[in-house]
């Protein structure tokens, strides 16, 4: 019997002897809640080859990639007091061919119960995940997986490594760990501020549509022109969204102003030792307050730059998940019934949590694969999808030199996206557009 075959039951076997459910992490269990008929807390990754993509091959790729990633392999099921996550032996995911309003909602017994979908148009392969599988860090790893068994389909030698797992070995027990409770152990939890930030108005746009804006630039040039301002490239970009929002604001009719604040989420992985595969990210919110005075861009990227300094650090960020933590622990909400428990979080959402934050922006910063794939690469693609309520959110990353900014929303104007890109051309940085609509920028 060959090595392979020998891997392959190896893993089959620990899969079988592995627990045949999986409790929601600590962010995971709050997407589920928030599901609606038009929205679901659905992200997408894309990888742009240098060839067209042969559906036929995909398919057979997706087949063998998914059985590596058992919490991905899951459908959503619902208990009495908590949702969890079951095993999904049905045939599936299917690839389909792409469609122009993506991140659609994502119904739990619909596409044979599966919450991830594979899309394919041209040379794009392109994955769709609900947000209570995992955070764009594992949907990457799956993504770049796949990618690189779609390769080897096709005949080409590609190596391990990065974000690509091999796919003949079992997986790791800490790559299916609920990271938040591991690490959740600070002596202090520090308060939240809960004032409400200013909002974007706009034009809702017809059920299922998704706006979509693409900036392509070149990275050694944003690096620049960041350095120029002391700031790194994240730095750099969230004080341009933070300028094109408060711009917005300045622009509209308003009786008072509020404070302009960036929804960022900050992967702990940096800071924690895990390799889990599920959601380990949590939140911060860069901002400035308008009330205070005006601002320059230049005291925007220093007052940006100085948070960043403050709130970006282990020590924090522990207290920070500490707090997350603090109410599933709690005996009493552990036993409340999950019909008492979807109603208070999803008012404490809509009411407060959505009211917390202008606009989302996340960075997965310079995306590395082996160097046997990078000659089938063009660039990657990131999409927070359709966000809860009239927002735009912003995604980035870059890959080799190419740095791509993709804003996704579900209003007309395009007021922010136009200011925001705007700043990038003014600061000497080439922009290519692109659009899943006619638009000008």
């Amino acid at each position: 019997m060959n090595s392979k075959q020998d891997q392959k039951e190896k893993r089959e076997k620990l899969s079988a002897e592995r627990n045949d459910w999986y409790k929601l992490d600590l962010s995971a269990i709050v997407y589920p809640t928030l599901q609606r008929k038009d929205f679901s807390s659905v992200y997408r990754l894309s990888v742009l080859l240098k060839e067209d993509i042969q559906p036929d091959i995909l398919q057979k790729a997706v087949s063998i990639t998914m059985e590596r990633f058992p919490t991905y392999k899951v459908s959503m099921r619902k208990g009495l007091f908590w949702r969890y996550l079951e095993p999904n032996s049905r045939p599936g995911p299917y690839v389909m061919e792409d469609i122009s309003n993506f991140c659609m909602p994502m119904p739990f017994k619909a596409n044979n119960h599966y919450l991830v979908r594979i899309y394919y148009h041209r040379n794009r392969i392109s994955l769709e995940a609900h947000h209570s599988l995992g955070d764009g860090s594992g949907g990457m790893c799956v993504l770049q997986t796949l990618t690189a068994v779609y390769l080897r389909q096709l005949g080409h030698q590609i190596s391990n490594g990065y974000f690509v797992l091999d796919v003949d070995s079992a997986p790791d027990p800490s790559e299916l760990e609920d990271a938040y409770m591991k690490y959740a152990n600070a002596l202090v939890r520090p308060p939240r501020p809960g004032e409400k930030a200013y909002r974007v108005r706009g034009t809702k746009e017809p059920f299922y549509t998704l706006n979509i804006i693409d900036g392509i630039m070149s990275v050694a040039q944003v690096y620049q022109v960041a350095s120029s301002y002391h700031a790194t490239i994240t730095e750099y970009l969230n004080a341009v969204l933070l300028y094109a929002l408060m711009q917005k604001q300045n622009n509209e009719f308003h009786l008072r102003l509020r404070p302009v604040k960036i929804a960022m989420p900050v992967n702990l992985r940096r800071f924690f030792p895990s390799k889990t595969l599920r959601n380990f990210i949590t939140m911060i919110y860069p901002s400035i307050d308008p009330r205070l005075g005006t601002y320059t861009f230049e005291e925007i990227i220093k007052h940006v730059h100085n948070y960043m300094q403050f709130y970006i650090n282990e020590k924090y960020l522990r207290g920070d998940i500490t707090t997350n933590a603090a109410t599933q622990r709690n005996p009493l909400i552990r036993v409340t019934p999950l019909f008492i428990k979807d109603f208070v979080v999803k008012s404490f959402y809509s009411k407060i949590q959505d009211h917390n934050s202008s606009a989302g922006l996340t960075n997965m910063g310079a995306l590395k694969v082996v160097d046997d794939m990078k000659p089938f690469i063009e660039r990657f693609d990131i999409y927070m999808g359709q966000p809860f309520s009239r927002r735009t959110n912003c995604a980035i990353a870059s890959f080799e030199d190419i740095l791509t900014i993709n804003f996704a929303s579900s209003i007309k104007e395009t007021d922010v996206e136009r200011l925001f890109f705007r700043k990038l051309v003014q600061d000497g940085i080439h922009v290519k557009i692109e659009s899943n609509r006619i638009t000008e920028v």
